[in-house]
């Protein structure tokens, strides 16, 4: 959904000229805004470059139509920067959250995920959102004179609460952590109202393009989405404005009417608490106690259904199930090889750890793999293994 007239800024946008400033004091760069120069640090960095080759639900070799992490990150973008317009947010803030969103997720998307956390729990364990905090923080080295980005205070606060608050009284992500030991992002409060859309964004556009993706491999069919009933109702619409219209552009014409159906609302539904809760501030939104961006109450259990739906008959169909247990094993095997054998890294990566301790020797090597790409990784599991799966 494309918004071509923006409204005017609203009062609890987040604004540039009042950002909080970077951890690392640096020069501003006119034209661009703090956040503008966020979002263009994050396009040029080398892990989004790599999103390219990572799973976002089917690995590479499956076909070229399927989404990439990349892809994905880019439809977050698009919808996330409509939403913004929508609602007087601040654009540019919303694409760089929407661009780091997915930095630190592993190959082999939430398969490769859950590997790292089984074999880093001893040691703080693996979470993709905080490892999308230490990419932009700590791994990308490309300054002369720090490490990461060197973002702004309020694109790190998105990228930590994408999710929401980090409550005091739930185990803090360890990236996390050892951050805030540097630059406090109020873990407790509410992101600001440009991360909260976001988030938003990340689950419309799972919604919409996981069922695109979902029958273009045949794990269900059109008539299977009839189970729905947001779905029966668009295409009970559709077929009466387009009668005996194909498979195909009746399937493409869903999934539009659906990111329609709910940007609008969520844009309807925010209007509603925002006239409500009544924020003045980008602060006031953080301290509303509860989200100001979000889909109303019915479009919530129609949204819930759609993920009912999609979750056994795609996340948890045999067919990806297969795949991603092979794909854990090849994780769980290089990591192990590694680990025992770190002069196997390259040298920058084997840098300073010899008689590291334990943890700090796993936590690079855990590093190392969740920025591999699916087929780098495979690429090093074989040059170790006599055998590596083929996860088609």
């Amino acid at each position: 959904m494309a918004v071509d007239t923006p409204v005017p800024r609203a009062r609890y946008a987040s604004d540039p000229a009042r950002s909080r400033g970077r951890l690392h004091a640096e020069p501003e760069s006119p034209p661009r805004s703090p956040f503008r120069r966020d979002a263009d640090r994050i396009i040029h960095s080398t892990a989004f470059r790599r999103l390219k080759h990572k799973t976002q639900v089917f690995v590479f070799d499956e076909g070229d139509h399927f989404r990439t992490r990349l892809t994905h990150t880019i439809e977050v973008v698009q919808i996330a920067r409509s939403l913004a317009r929508a609602l007087g947010l601040d654009e540019d803030l919303a694409e760089a959250l929407a661009l780091a969103h997915d930095l630190g997720h592993t190959p082999f998307g939430h398969a490769g995920e859950r590997e790292l956390d089984a074999l880093m729990a001893p040691w703080g364990g693996f979470d993709h959102n905080a490892q999308s905090l230490r990419v932009v923080t700590r791994l990308e080295r490309r300054y002369p004179t720090f490490d990461g980005l060197n973002l702004t205070w309020e694109t790190l606060e998105g990228v930590v609460k994408h999710n929401g608050p980090l409550a005091p009284d739930h185990a803090i992500p360890l990236a996390i952590a050892e951050y805030q030991t540097l630059q406090d992002l109020e873990l407790a409060s509410f992101a600001s109202a440009e991360a909260q859309a976001v988030a938003v964004a990340d689950d419309i556009a799972y919604d919409t393009h996981d069922i695109d993706d979902g029958l273009r491999a045949r794990l269900f069919d059109a008539d299977d989405l009839l189970e729905v009933p947001v779905l029966a109702r668009i295409f009970a619409d559709i077929d009466r404005d387009y009668p005996g219209l194909e498979c195909s552009r009746r399937v493409h014409e869903l999934e539009r009417r659906l990111i329609t159906e709910l940007v609008g609302d969520v844009v309807a539904e925010t209007g509603r608490r925002i006239a409500k809760i009544a924020p003045d501030s980008a602060a006031a939104v953080r301290a509303a106690g509860r989200p100001v961006v979000g889909f109303s109450a019915a479009m919530a259990v129609e949204e819930r259904a759609i993920k009912a739906f999609l979750f056994p008959r795609m996340y948890r169909h045999h067919r990806v199930e297969q795949a991603m247990a092979a794909a854990r094993a090849a994780v769980r095997e290089l990591f192990g090889h590694l680990a025992a054998n770190p002069q196997d890294m390259p040298e920058e990566w084997r840098r300073g750890l010899e008689g590291a301790e334990e943890g700090r020797l796993k936590r690079r090597v855990a590093d190392y793999i969740a920025g591999m790409t699916d087929r780098f990784l495979l690429v090093e599991h074989a040059r170790f293994f006599d055998s590596t799966p083929d996860l088609r």
